[in-house]
């Protein structure tokens, strides 16, 4: 779980940093690839839950 976390906020430092890179310069490449860090962010953490929740409602005879 600490993994995930770590990578929650790395992703987080990334995008918020391609965005104040992006204000600065003016450079649109760096909202492009914040934009798609947090599309893959976001995607990741969808399937994660859907993980967790399927962990929960599952039956698995163990």
């Amino acid at each position: 779980m600490w993994l995930l976390r770590l990578l929650a906020v790395l992703t987080a430092l990334t995008v918020a940093g391609s965005v104040v890179i992006y204000l600065l310069t003016g450079d649109r490449r760096y909202l492009r690839i914040s934009w798609q860090v947090f599309r893959f962010a976001v995607i990741v953490a969808l399937l994660i839950f859907a993980l967790i929740i399927l962990e929960r409602v599952a039956i698995i005879p163990f």
